[in-house]
């Protein structure tokens, strides 16, 4: 059947944040990393604020919906006295650690201080009764030994605490970009422009530099790292991807193994090096693929083939002709992210305009959507979503939205460069500038 939409199923389900237009936005809301647990049920959000939001399932509703569980300052502005720079407090990332008792822990990054924070429900009690009160009602002093008695607690409220329980600090010279926890629960790694350290979650003055590719001399500086993933069920094998458009699978008890594709010199111009550069790698959940983004393009990996990519995704090719443009204003170093679906059998990654695409990783069949504010004014007055709407107008076009991306009136502001994917359902949860989309499929 004919999808008139070309919404693949896909429908916008919720969205938080203040719905204020663009221009009015305060630069601290920006969020700047989303991710889920590993169980689905919470959802965190770092913002350029410094700011870490979380969000819990909401049970009382049918389908996948979230409600506000709590809210916290992790970072705050500092300034490196040494080096005469500032620290900003902007979240880079949210790993959350796997669940072992009622408290959550998670990790989250500045661009230089790593903080684990537990969260957890604490009950608050007050005094109830004591020599002196009988609840709000004031008593006579006691005047014989027998009239004493012990103070009696009461129960008063429940309210949900996050306290710091590590920091990591003084480890990296250049900017924290990543950050991963380890299939063991016991260790992560972090990684900045140039090397790549190892912690033990319990200790926070001591991490081990296993990748350091800082020339000996800076002005041959001709790579950085961009992004680094553990492997999801072996403790060893780590990826880390570079600007040199390479990715390299590493064993901590051995080797690294390069995944490069040969570049063709027919195409090669003065963006090729730019637009080539490696923004994000992700592991399938199964660790038998890798998925990247560059700019222009998704690729996908099969661990055991180093040479080439299963599959190149093109995401917007349109833009081949406006680079010029897009390095003019900078957007040509935006650093999209690329998530897998719980079970692998899709991907997702970002573009301007705050469009979105969803892939099928066996047909390539490909859903665009957009996380958009006319989305939660149509759900109130009970109308299509964006996509719908978007789709039926002059008839049934099933290109609806991928028409319209390829339009020259794209706005570069608005941006999907982060995103997560529910672990174990169709929904996915979406950074548009200061709101928090959330979407999801039948």
């Amino acid at each position: 059947m004919e999808d008139p939409s070309g919404s693949g199923g896909w429908r916008f389900a919720q969205c938080f944040g203040d719905k204020g237009e663009v221009e009015d936005i305060t630069e601290a809301d920006i969020i700047s990393t989303v991710e889920f647990d590993s169980t689905g049920n919470y959802l965190a959000t770092g913002d350029k604020g410094g700011r870490v939001v979380l969000f819990e399932r909401n049970e009382m509703k049918k389908g996948c919906e979230y409600k506000f569980y709590t809210e916290f300052q992790s970072h705050e502005p500092e300034f490196d006295y040494l080096k005469s720079l500032e620290i900003e407090e902007k979240i880079n990332k949210i790993k959350w650690c796997k669940r072992q008792n009622s408290a959550h822990f998670l990790l989250s990054t500045n661009d230089k201080t790593i903080k684990l924070w537990k969260v957890f429900e604490k009950s608050l009690r007050v005094v109830s009764e004591s020599n002196h009160h009988d609840g709000q009602r004031p008593l006579p002093p006691p005047t014989v030994k027998s009239h004493l008695r012990l103070p009696r607690m009461a129960l008063q409220d429940n309210i949900i605490a996050a306290v710091p329980r590590k920091v990591y600090s003084n480890a990296h010279a250049y900017h924290i970009h990543s950050i991963s926890v380890n299939s063991d629960q016991e260790t992560y790694i972090s990684a900045d422009d140039l090397r790549i350290n190892l912690w033990n979650l319990n200790i926070s003055d001591q991490s081990f530099n296993i990748v350091d590719i800082k020339p000996v001399n800076m002005e041959e500086l001709t790579e950085v790292i961009t992004a680094t993933e553990f492997h999801p069920t072996h403790c060893n094998l780590f990826m880390y991807s570079s600007s040199k458009s390479n990715i390299k699978l590493a064993d901590m008890r051995d080797s690294a193994l390069c995944f490069e594709e040969e570049e063709d010199p027919t195409t090669r111009s003065f963006f090729s090096e730019i637009i080539s550069s490696i923004s994000d790698v992700k592991f399938s959940h199964d660790g038998r693929y890798i998925l990247s983004r560059d700019y222009l393009s998704l690729k996908i990996w099969d661990v055991n083939m180093e040479n080439r990519p299963v599959k190149t995704i093109p995401i917007h090719d349109h833009l081949r002709g406006k680079l010029c443009d897009l390095y003019e204003n900078d957007c040509i170093f935006d650093k999209f992210e690329c998530v897998w679906s719980g079970d692998d059998q899709n991907v997702l990654t970002g573009s301007y305009h705050n469009y979105f695409r969803i892939y099928d990783t066996d047909t390539l069949n490909d859903v665009v959507l957009q996380a958009d504010k006319s989305a939660f004014k149509i759900k109130k007055i009970g109308g299509a979503a964006p996509g719908q709407k978007l789709g039926a107008k002059n008839g049934a076009r099933p290109n609806g939205l991928k028409d319209m991306m390829a339009l020259d009136a794209l706005d570069f502001n608005k941006k999907i460069l982060h995103a997560s994917w529910h672990p174990k359902e169709a929904t996915i949860a979406i950074a548009a500038t200061n709101n928090l989309f959330l979407y999801s499929a039948a």
